[in-house]
């Protein structure tokens, strides 16, 4: 069980101090497990190694009044509004994928007492029949875990799907309108509210409050100011001179910009909707910089590293077949 943490106003506040308010438990906060719902007005949030061009429908949400920002943490992009509820976990856990699935399992169970017939996938979604109705991500501070992730009890579906711009392969693969065969939300499921919804998770999952001051309230808005500046919401779009991308089953969608010399690896940078268990890309470029871009010479230089420890079921012969298409050499 779960202590639930409590905001003392009721004020609307912007995504990003949810997101501190995370870092603030995980940072400040003693040895309890954390757990607090928040709601916004309509925005969008993509993953920290995403690139907002390739996300992000910036003139539709300018024009219908949508923020968007970044986030710390790996994984796609969401669309959140006052009508679907933002979950945040913060747990002393150092075992990334144990807690993801702990926690996914225990979102599951509490919708299973409703009596919806809900399970926990192995892309930590929250699955009712085939459809997904929560989507999570995760990152990781010395001795703590952040999970976060969207509870679609209802949303703006027009928002949902012109905010957010998939990338071509996605749209490919499964087209505008299949994305609403595989999403649902919870009102389609249950006769109760929104409010009652959240009455009972909070009841099902945590068995005490702690309360945050003024003071604290004001720390957590001096921990949002990062997450506003312009360097951070806009990441680095590197010109480099060999792109590659593909989504790989069960890993997610990664695209990768190389600078090379020589057909030599000199630096690279990673997007996609990926979930990272560590800083991927400086892992990567620590074994692969200076390394030719050639089959053997990758797998020369992954011999004795797991990819999979970098990114979550990532194998190295993905990485390589990712980075040196067959038949390329």
């Amino acid at each position: 069980m779960m202590k639930y943490l409590s905001l003392p106003d009721n004020a609307t506040r912007i995504l990003p101090f949810y997101l501190a308010m995370e870092e603030f438990a995980a940072r400040i906060i003693g040895e309890e497990d954390i757990f607090f719902m928040w709601q916004v007005d309509p925005t969008v949030i993509f993953g920290r190694n995403q690139l907002i061009a390739n996300e992000v429908n910036v003139d539709y949400c300018r024009e219908h009044g949508i923020a968007f920002y970044r986030r710390r943490s790996g994984g796609g992009c969401v669309y959140a509004d006052h009508d679907n509820i933002m979950f945040s976990y913060i747990t002393r856990s150092d075992e990334v994928q144990t807690t993801f699935s702990a926690y996914t399992n225990a979102v599951a169970a509490m919708l299973r007492d409703l009596g919806l017939d809900a399970r926990a996938s192995d892309r930590n979604d929250v699955l009712i029949g085939s459809r997904k109705v929560s989507g999570n991500a995760f990152y990781h501070i010395p001795g703590r875990s952040i999970v976060h992730g969207t509870m679609l009890f209802d949303t703006n579906m027009t928002h949902m799907l012109n905010a957010i711009t998939p990338s071509h392969e996605k749209l490919s693969s499964k087209g505008v309108e299949s994305v609403r065969s595989h999403i649902t939300t919870l009102s389609e499921h249950l006769t109760m509210d929104i409010e009652t919804f959240k009455h009972h998770v909070r009841q099902t999952l945590c068995d005490g409050e702690i309360n945050l001051t003024a003071e604290d309230v004001a720390e957590i808005e001096r921990l949002t100011l990062p997450y506003l500046e312009p360097s951070f919401l806009w990441g680095n779009d590197p010109k480099c001179e060999v792109e590659r991308g593909k989504r790989i089953e069960g890993v997610g969608s990664i695209h990768v910009k190389m600078e090379l010399k020589h057909d030599v690896i000199h630096d690279l940078h990673l997007a996609g909707d990926f979930l990272p268990l560590c800083d991927a890309r400086e892992a990567m470029l620590g074994k692969l910089h200076g390394v030719k871009l050639e089959t053997a010479a990758l797998q020369a230089a992954l011999n004795g590293c797991d990819a999979g420890k970098w990114i979550m079921n990532l194998t190295n012969e993905q990485l390589i077949t990712l980075l040196k298409p067959l038949n390329s050499d």
